[in-house]
């Protein structure tokens, strides 16, 4: 069975981080993702948002504590948790959140809020962004070479009465 979310988003407001008693840091970030719509009956475009509430533990808190603040784009991978609570008034009620298992920061390092003006560093930006898994590991995504442009072979000229040269 596949229990699998990913959203890239904006955050809506600061997170709430916390550490529980016994010391384990924990985060929470509501995140807005847009969709747009182009409706042709009427020739407007359509905007539908949906709030998502995620949780992140440990390292991923750690890195959402330092480096994301209201306004940041990121890419969240993680799965669907529903829990049950009950409320001041002894109703049963459940609230569907995403655990998160990854989380990269996305846009340059001069749009998060967090960045305080300074230059940019290799994990701020994708695709040679930041990775960030459930094992509170920092994974540095390296840059791969460029490779040198090969030459490329003349291609071999066709008699124009050729019968094999077809136009499909």
């Amino acid at each position: 069975m596949v229990n699998k979310v990913i959203l890239i988003g904006n955050v809506g407001l600061d997170p709430e981080v916390r550490t529980t008693e016994g010391g384990v840091k924990v985060a929470r970030v509501r995140l807005a993702t847009t969709e747009r719509l182009f409706d042709r009956a009427s020739n407007e475009t359509k905007e539908h948002t949906e709030w998502h509430t995620i949780t992140l533990w440990r390292g991923l808190a750690d890195v959402v504590d330092r480096f994301v603040r209201k306004g940041s784009q990121i890419y969240i991978e993680g799965r669907l948790r529903t829990r049950e609570w009950m409320d001041k008034d002894n109703n049963k009620r459940y609230t569907t959140e995403i655990l998160a298992d990854t989380m990269n920061l996305l846009g340059r390092r001069s749009d998060n809020p967090a960045s305080d003006g300074a230059p940019a560093p290799s994990y701020g930006a994708q695709p040679q962004g930041a990775s960030y898994g459930q094992q509170g590991g920092y994974q540095q995504q390296t840059p791969r070479p460029a490779a040198a442009p090969q030459p490329q072979p003349a291609a071999p000229s066709v008699p124009a009465d050729d019968p094999d040269d077809l136009p499909f």
